[in-house]
């Protein structure tokens, strides 16, 4: 074999190389894009998950004849769980920061996110949050805004 042959051989077994390594790449970043917007998903599933679980924890408080302290407490553990997953959710970052002031409210003035008139309006909020409206999530910062932070 002359050295031009043995030349030509090594440039053509390169070339496949690089094609098999840049076919390789491409299925590799097709893969982790795929996973990624099915994480994603997960995410979003289990925060509208826990914001019906909310939803119906304040049906539960306010049909309860007793242990509001427990109902409560899940009702805030819940709203908890939501905030988790909004802060996974990939550009979620406006609405992230309302639901953490949701969380922030229930777990800070319990005395005024307990009464009838704000957990009415959680309920309305989530319920349109739930539904994909942009409202809900206007509503839940009016509802933030109401709350009066110097007093209990």
């Amino acid at each position: 074999m002359t050295q031009e042959a043995l030349m030509k051989q090594r440039m053509v077994a390169a070339i496949v190389l690089f094609s098999v390594t840049l076919v390789a790449l491409v299925v590799f970043i097709g893969l982790y894009a795929d996973e990624r917007m099915r994480v994603q998903e997960t995410y979003q599933n289990r925060y509208e998950d826990n914001l019906e679980r909310v939803r119906e924890d304040i049906v539960s408080y306010q049909e309860a004849e007793g242990d509001y302290e427990l109902r409560y407490q899940r009702l805030m553990i819940d709203m908890s769980n939501a905030k988790e997953f909004a802060f996974l959710i990939h550009n979620f970052d406006d609405k992230q920061i309302i639901v953490n002031e949701l969380y922030t409210v229930l777990l800070k003035y319990p005395e005024q996110m307990q009464t009838k008139e704000n957990l009415d309006a959680l309920y309305v909020a989530t319920g349109d949050i739930l539904a994909h409206l942009d409202k809900g999530y206007d509503e839940a910062e009016e509802l933030v805004e109401s709350i009066d932070k110097k007093g209990h």
